[in-house]
């Protein structure tokens, strides 16, 4: 099979630096449903600050919001987010839907390559079904699938697409070796035997790096309660060769504090109740009322009633939102009556307001809101004013309260 052209479907976070790098060896279209995307980025603008206006410049892609275009591509990489719902099960709203819509334009001998964070099965028995009723096509003999999931970090430049190994699988050998193909023109590959095995891979990377940042956050709390400086205790246990470096804090963001879910849905449907991964995820989801405790002492302490959070984000120096737990930091403090403002040079008070459900304040124009700092979100920028000496309250990071 020739590459005539490849199609990227979603144009976020990973889909754009994929299309990117794709399109120095590939005529690529890239695809949006949003029309708002598509004329920002044929503008030579991305919103999410992962790619500058100079690699925008430079890239040779035809962006798009019209469907009909996926039928030139003869291979499709699927790049749409798979979040859970209120209740922690999976969401895959938007996987089957743009599987809806790649099928109503799928070319017969085409290939659908899906990178999105999913439980084992979900590309065969989801996907596939899909694809086949909306392009009227029998998959393996007119259309063939495959998986690659997603490693990108959204705000870290040193793993970027063309330094990290992308797993790659097929519905058989034909496609395995074409799509190994493909991504070996941007990156280094690993063949994966089965789909099935890929989607499990991706979603336990996340799960590992979860458990041991719950691990983390449960010292911190027993010993805090023992008066010992959780940090001073990893430093000195990270002496040792193999002792694994994470820190406590907050977990949220698009993987970590949902990939886990995925696979316990699958394993709880399969008769097993996973008790480990489940408890990593407890006590992850509710480190926001240990630091809304240890802020409220604080104030408490102090005889202050508000508090100055910054930095909204899920992590340091992005501006994605996502599943931010900053979120519930924020609700735990005003159910106690804390007065919160906040700020995070990353989002606009627009996005703090309706998002955060909580009043911006510009610290640039306004100094001396709330009794006591809370870096919650820790931003270079924010650091440096902390450096500078620009406030005058007490400054707390959140992470190494005690």
């Amino acid at each position: 099979m020739e590459i005539q052209t490849i199609c990227v479907a979603g144009l976020g976070y990973v889909g754009l630096p994929l299309a990117i790098e794709l399109s120095r060896h590939f005529t690529v279209i890239g695809f949006d449903v949003s029309e708002k995307r598509i004329t920002e980025l044929n503008n030579n603008l991305d919103n999410s600050g992962e790619i500058t206006q100079e690699v925008l410049e430079n890239a040779t892609i035809n962006y798009t919001s019209n469907l009909e275009m996926i039928r030139t591509c003869n291979f499709i990489i699927v790049c749409v987010p798979t979040p859970v719902d209120d209740h922690n099960k999976p969401d895959l709203t938007f996987v089957e839907s743009a599987s809806e819509l790649v099928g109503k334009n799928l070319s017969s001998g085409s290939i659908v390559v899906y990178e999105s964070t999913v439980y084992p099965g979900v590309t065969e028995d989801v996907c596939v079904p899909i694809l086949e009723k909306f392009s009227g096509l029998k998959h393996k003999q007119e259309f063939k699938v495959g998986y690659s999931p997603e490693r990108i970090n959204p705000g870290d430049k040193e793993h970027s697409i063309g330094k990290i190994t992308k797993i790659v699988s097929g519905s058989d050998e034909e496609s395995l070796s074409i799509i190994d193909y493909v991504y070996s023109k941007v990156t280094t590959t690993h063949k994966s035997p089965t789909i099935r095995v890929a989607e499990a891979a991706k979603v336990i990377e996340n799960i590992q790096r979860d458990l041991n940042i719950a691990l983390m956050n449960e010292l911190a709390i027993i010993f805090d309660k023992m008066n010992i400086d959780v940090y001073d205790v990893l430093k000195a246990a990270g002496t040792k060769w193999n002792f694994h470096h994470y820190v406590p804090g907050l977990v949220g963001g698009h993987c970590i504090g949902v990939d886990p879910y995925y696979l316990t849905y699958k394993a709880e449907e399969h008769g097993y109740h996973p008790e480990v991964i489940l408890a990593g995820r407890r006590i992850n989801d509710n480190m926001h009322k240990y630091y809304a405790e240890k802020i409220i002492k604080h104030l408490q302490k102090n005889g202050g009633k508000s508090v100055l959070l910054l930095g909204l984000t899920f992590k340091p120096n992005v501006s994605d939102y996502r599943n931010s737990r900053v979120k519930y930091l924020i609700k735990e403090l005003k159910d106690y009556n804390i007065k919160v403002q906040a700020y995070d040079p990353y989002l606009t008070p627009e996005v703090i307001n309706k998002q955060f459900h909580v009043d911006y304040i510009d610290i640039n124009k306004e100094e001396g809101a709330g009794d006591v700092v809370i870096i919650a979100t820790q931003h270079q920028q924010l650091l440096d004013l902390v450096k500078e000496g620009r406030f005058k309250q007490d400054v707390l990071f959140m992470t190494r309260m005690r």
